[in-house]
């Protein structure tokens, strides 16, 4: 170090004036060392310390006002900005500054023809000296408005720590008010070294946020396996109530619904809202993507990728910041926003080999701007556990689906073997053709379950009481080969003609349900089970009732949905999917289930 002073003092034109010896050259040198150097060493590393004491727990722009204010401190800025680069959109992100008033145009900026731009593209340091001359500098109302006049803009780092993951570069931009500063070496290194310091904040700050991420990832994992262990097996509704509340770090929620896509790509459907009986879209089945401009966008990519004023279009996702405003909202989406104060709406696509299946729709009650990578990344891993959960809950009820039709199917062959062997066939003819015909439709059920569990994507409109009057005599027969004759079945007036859209293999499931419920509620002793179907306003309904009373509590439990029995979980969705009513009482000695379904006009 003294070799080096004495070299430079050497030189200095101003000490060579004074005639100095070699001895006092080498006094000079280490009184400089002894009583400056050392001083500003001990000043830069107080300063360094600081810095990399700041919290990595604090947000992103905590971090980067408390960095700002140091540095600005320290280098006796009278003000400083720190803005890191996105490299997918090509846009410079302001996160925190100190003493810097940003208006909202600046907020993002593009990196062509900016300061930090040159900067992220050099990895260099650049000095401006005068604002107002540097024609890279686009916001010349910061002299005019704020008085600052000249700054050093210095590069910043964040390495990547996964391998698909970008080094994220950024500047930090320290502002003076004097005009055409001459910057010295000294003060850029320093302002270099406090940000290669900020950087390891940073990183640390993305290893914490990364390590958050897969503890958060774990959590819902491992509530979905404590689930699975029990034996009433996984059900969607309670897989969202468990993992919401992993999601609140990310987002306020108000709503979330699970979105599937159909196979032509031209209608989506609701497979599942949280929390339940939202209807955050109006009574249908099925909806119309062309009818809804951000489905059109997040399914068929009918915008280009770009952050628009009330739109964030992104390739992992489509924000919605403000649904009031947006051009993508629709009249349906803009009402539900006011009702509910949904101030933004995130929609998250779930894809399968680059096709979006499914998607997730967020209603949130905080207006936001962007998401960072690990938000997106946690909430598109939430929907794809989702997803798992759904194909095991659909897999639980095709094999909890398989006895009815087996039953069926065993009871009628047997009728149609015994009546083979006992009865003339001429005259048993139309009885053994009824019985075949139950046993060949019954296997097509089985056929269904096995090859298409999915019943979305069929529906059409069909007669209500036709299908109630099939299936209550089939589950009628079914209960006969169980020996169960003290149970009097009477079917009550069936009104014609009530109409309603839905999928006939569905529909049918739950009525198999409801009759398999009823059934069981009879005591030993014996009982009646009965159906009866009519006109109620613009709702087609139908009511079976059976001897046998429910305690209060369990009915309650099933007009919340609150439901541990397979059948009456698959009986609950399949109504709330198509925005039907479910409804249960009691008199003296019997319970009575009533649907009520909107009818097809």
């Amino acid at each position: 170090m003294n070799e080096t002073l004495i070299k430079f003092l050497k030189a200095s034109p101003i000490l060579s004036q004074y005639h100095l010896s070699d001895e006092e050259i080498r006094e000079l040198a280490g009184y400089l060392r002894k009583h400056c150097l050392s001083e500003h060493v001990k000043e830069v590393v107080r300063m360094v310390e600081e810095v990399i004491s700041i919290d990595p727990n604090l947000e992103w722009k905590e971090i980067l006002e408390a960095a700002a204010k140091k540095i600005s401190e320290f280098l006796h800025a009278d003000a400083a900005s720190l803005r890191v680069f996105d490299p997918e959109n090509n846009k410079l992100v302001a996160f925190g500054s100190y003493q810097y008033a940003e208006s909202a145009r600046t907020k993002s900026i593009p990196v062509e023809k900016s300061v930090a731009g040159k900067v992220i593209r050099s990895g260099k340091s650049y000095l401006v000296p005068n604002i107002l001359l540097e024609p890279d500098y686009a916001n010349k109302d910061i002299v005019k408005e704020q008085g600052l006049n000249s700054l050093m803009a210095i590069p910043i780092i964040i390495p990547g720590f996964l391998k698909k993951e970008f080094d994220i570069h950024g500047t930090i931009q320290i502002y003076y008010k004097e005009i055409n500063r001459e910057f010295d070496s000294l003060e850029v290194s320093n302002a270099e070294l406090l940000a290669r310091r900020v950087s390891y904040v940073l990183a640390k700050k993305r290893i914490l946020d990364l390590q958050k991420l897969n503890m958060q990832k774990e959590k819902i994992v491992e509530k979905i396996f404590v689930k699975l262990s029990h034996r009433e097996g996984i059900k969607m509704k309670d897989v969202f109530r468990m993992m919401i509340p992993e999601l609140v770090d990310v987002l306020l929620i108000q709503s979330c619904s699970l979105f599937s896509v159909s196979s032509e790509r031209k209608h989506v459907r609701i497979e599942l809202e949280y929390p339940a009986g939202q209807k955050s879209h109006d009574s249908s089945c099925l909806f119309a993507i062309k009818d809804h401009p951000y489905f059109d966008v997040l399914v068929n990519n009918t915008e280009k990728t770009a952050d628009y004023e009330y739109e964030r279009i992104h390739p992992s996702y489509l924000l919605i910041k403000d649904p009031l405003k947006s051009a993508l909202s629709n009249d349906e989406l803009k009402r539900y926003a006011s009702r509910h104060n949904v101030h933004s709406v995130l929609l998250i696509p779930l894809k399968a080999r680059d096709e979006i299946n499914y998607f997730l729709i967020f209603y949130a009650m905080d207006r936001r701007q962007e998401f960072t990578e690990h938000e997106i990344e946690l909430l598109t891993f939430f929907g794809k556990e989702i997803m798992k959960a759904l194909r095991i809950e659909k897999l639980d009820d095709v094999l909890h689906d398989f006895k009815n039709p087996a039953i069926a199917i065993g009871g009628f062959a047997k009728r149609a073997k015994k009546s083979l062997e006992t009865e003339n066939i001429e005259e048993a003819k139309g009885k053994i053709s009824e019985y075949l015909d139950i046993v060949a439709q019954e296997a097509m059920r089985i056929q269904e379950l096995v090859i298409y569990p999915n019943i979305e994507g069929r529906e059409r409109v069909i007669d209500l009481s036709e299908i109630l009057k099939s299936r209550f005599r089939i589950n009628e027969e079914a209960v006969r080969e169980q020996r169960r004759t003290n149970i009097q079945f009477i079917q009550h007036e069936l009104q014609p003609g009530l109409f309603i859209y839905c999928s006939p293999f569905g529909f049918e499931r739950v009525l198999d349900n409801l009759f398999d419920n009823a059934t069981k509620a009879v005591p030993e002793g014996g009982g009646e089970l009965s159906i009866k179907s009519y006109r109620c306003g613009e709702t087609a309904c139908f009511e079976i009732r059976n001897t046998g009373k429910i305690p209060e509590e369990n009915i309650e439990q099933i007009r919340m949905g609150e439901v541990k029995g397979r059948g009456l979980n698959i009986i609950y969705r399949f109504i709330q999917g198509i925005h039907g009513k479910l409804e249960v009482f009691t008199d003296d000695n019997s319970t009575t289930f009533r649907i009520m379904i909107p009818l097809h006009t």
